[in-house]
């Protein structure tokens, strides 16, 4: 296995909250960024949270990748997401691609501030 794992804690999203809010919305967006980026979305699952009085809530949702996955999570009460972009590297090097993806989300959701990480996953080792 070898990969790349970009993780990001969004502030205060300035993005219109019906991004945070409409799991339809922020499902659309995650897929067609990892499609428009050249990734494969193989399929994808976001679950829309409820207020007690029926509004709409949070969002957590993933799209499945032939190269691995995307994770996202809105808390819109405080404005603030998390966001996951994991792809693997084994048969060729995916890590622009989800650069692209994980810049670009985080462009539309326009947070004032952002705690990332790159980790590098796995090595890549014979076998035998």
């Amino acid at each position: 296995m070898n990969g790349l794992h970009l993780i990001a804690d969004l502030y205060d999203c300035r993005c219109d909250v019906a991004l945070l809010t409409d799991r339809e919305r922020l499902e659309t967006l995650c897929v067609q960024e990892c499609r428009e980026a050249g990734l494969t979305p193989l399929g994808a699952y976001f679950y829309q949270f409820r207020h007690d009085n029926g509004e709409n809530a949070g969002v957590t949702g993933t799209v499945v990748l032939a190269e691995s996955h995307l994770a996202i999570h809105t808390w819109p009460e405080t404005g603030n997401v998390t966001l996951d972009v994991y792809v693997c590297n084994f048969s060729k090097d995916n890590s622009e691609l989800a650069r692209q993806v994980f810049r670009r989300v985080i462009e539309t959701l326009n947070p004032m501030e952002v705690v990332s990480h790159s980790v590098v996953r796995g090595k890549i080792a014979p076998r035998e």
